[in-house]
């Protein structure tokens, strides 16, 4: 049969090695049907194909965003945002500004507040100066800490005298033993609990709201860490016919049970909606000063926090093979990336002979005893380029004299590891062309530093490409129908208005998406 659709005069970047630029792709049925030199692919054509000139631009397989929180980015597009603030005083206007509109009562939520920007951490007093009739809860930008009013503490039942929950931290002020309002790693869940959920509604709503930007940043794929709510509306989408974007769903520790009674397994599911790894959570982050080091953070006798004990790692990651679910580790300091690796090796026999295959997520310090273990292991590192180039101040202030296997895209590359690129959206952007620029230059798009953090860790375009796509799809064990412009391959690809890989690196923050196709039907833009 012929082809449904033809692009010629393009500049393909496959991401395959034996054919690694082409000029025409031909799509039949939603898959690949040609790739490669015009004269070869034009033969595909019958009386209804369409045939496309692009023109000379660039096309791209599909970007998979191999980490990121799906629902919590559409639930905050309608919520408090302090992204950026600098000061506490501009995060309280907003928190006031965004209490106004609400009942007595209603519950203020948000996030992205930076207490490295402010040189203190706030205190649940001045959230209380300006939302007094509403509790107030916002997450703090890398997510790992929360900001509670007075209300919110006690509608939440958080009073001075409540312990703090294994693996988290209720600050206190060490003075007079007042709450202050923050709660570090699981603590943060004693009053995120108390939170009403939202509606069903308000979920799809707020997914397709979130599906349309992703779309239009040139994301076909997404894999998201969250909690069951998100599959039940995913699934509602799917049923609906409005899912547009491939989604893989992670699920967390608390689902475990209920997966493994269930027998649901990492890869059920289609092309469209499918269940990924059981996340854990090892350590806190880099912001809050929570994740796990092996000697304390500079000018401090903190190593962070250990959420999980290395005999409960050991046993949850077993459970977890056990239910033919393959672990993925949240680890973000070196002790805690040593441990995960750790438990992986022990554990290794068991997950290769179910066919699983491991997944570290954030990878961001390494000690170089361990930087060859990954690739050694079969370990995918999972890991966020605009991560480096947002951290690398703070990253120096607080592991001083250790960045230099900080965010190693090329160490981990370079020994075999597999990378798999995200955004941690909410944590950062979902655009992943800015992600891509980090990856190959180090630096921010303003140029800083100048000459990159650490710039021998830089990537190639084209390696940084290869884990946005193909090292994504493997995270999630698609590479064999999605990652690269391929024969066979489900038809997600990218049009670019010009090439990023061609020129200079800015290319990839000047380049604008002018389609976003999935399964060959355009899902943002036009051709």
């Amino acid at each position: 049969m012929p082809a449904d659709l033809i692009l010629v005069n393009c500049r393909a970047y496959t991401v395959e090695d034996d054919n690694p630029l082409a000029e025409a792709i031909a799509v039949r049925d939603g898959r690949i049907l040609a790739v490669g030199r015009s004269g070869d692919v034009l033969p595909t054509a019958g009386p209804g194909t369409r045939v496309v000139d692009l023109g000379g631009r660039a096309v791209i397989p599909g970007l998979i965003d191999a980490h990121l929180h799906l629902l919590s980015f559409a639930l905050s597009l309608g919520r408090v945002d302090l992204a950026g603030a600098s000061s506490l005083e501009e995060a309280l206007a907003r928190v006031r500004a965004g209490a106004a509109g609400l009942r007595p009562g209603e519950w203020v939520l948000g996030g992205g507040w930076d207490k490295n920007l402010w040189g203190r951490l706030p205190h649940r007093r001045d959230l209380d100066a300006v939302a007094p009739a509403n509790p107030v809860l916002l997450a703090s930008k890398d997510y790992h800490s929360q900001w509670a009013s007075s209300l919110a503490l006690e509608l939440a039942g958080v009073r001075p005298e409540t312990a703090s929950p294994p693996g988290g931290e209720i600050l206190r002020d060490p003075a007079t033993g007042e709450l202050t309002g923050i709660l570090q790693e699981n603590a943060g869940r004693l009053v995120a609990r108390a939170v009403p959920p939202p509606s069903p509604e308000r979920c799809d709503a707020a997914l397709l709201q979130a599906l349309g930007i992703a779309a239009s940043a040139g994301l076909t794929g997404l894999q998201t860490f969250e909690g069951p709510e998100v599959l039940a509306a995913l699934q509602r989408l799917r049923a609906r016919g409005a899912l547009d974007l491939r989604v893989c769903c992670h699920l967390r520790r608390e689902s475990l049970a209920d997966a493994a009674r269930l027998g649901l397994r990492t890869g059920f599911g289609d092309e469209w909606l499918r269940l990924g790894h059981l996340k854990l959570f090892l350590d806190g982050a880099l912001g809050s000063q929570t994740a796990y080091m092996l000697e304390p953070y500079s000018g401090s006798v903190s190593r962070g926090i250990q959420v999980l004990t290395r005999e409960e790692l050991r046993e949850l990651v077993g459970v977890a093979i056990e239910a033919g679910l393959a672990p993925a580790v949240h680890a973000i300091g070196d002790a805690a990336n040593r441990l995960a690796l750790d438990v992986f090796e022990e554990t290794a026999p068991a997950w290769r002979r179910a066919g699983l295959r491991p997944r570290i997520e954030h990878v961001q310090l390494v000690d170089a005893a361990d930087a060859g273990r990954l690739g050694r292991l079969g370990v995918v590192a999972s890991m966020q380029p605009s991560h480096a180039t947002s951290d690398w101040p703070v990253a120096e202030r607080h592991w001083a004299g250790r960045t230099g296997l900080a965010y190693a895209w090329r160490t981990l590359l370079d020994t075999g590891a597999v990378l798999a690129f995200g955004s941690d959206c909410p944590v950062e952007p979902i655009d992943p062309l800015p992600g891509l620029y980090a990856a190959v230059t180090r630096q921010t798009a303003a140029g800083q530093p100048a000459g990159g953090w650490h710039p021998e860790q830089r990537l190639t375009p084209t390696e940084a490409l290869r884990a946005y796509t193909l090292g994504s799809a493997c995270a999630s064990g698609e590479e064999s129908i999605k990652g690269s412009l391929a024969v066979g391959k489900l038809a997600d690809f990218v049009v670019l208005s010009t090439d990023p890989l061609a020129g200079t690196p800015e290319a990839f923050l000047q380049a604008k998406v002018e389609a976003t196709a999935v399964g060959g039907r355009v899902v943002y833009g036009e051709l």
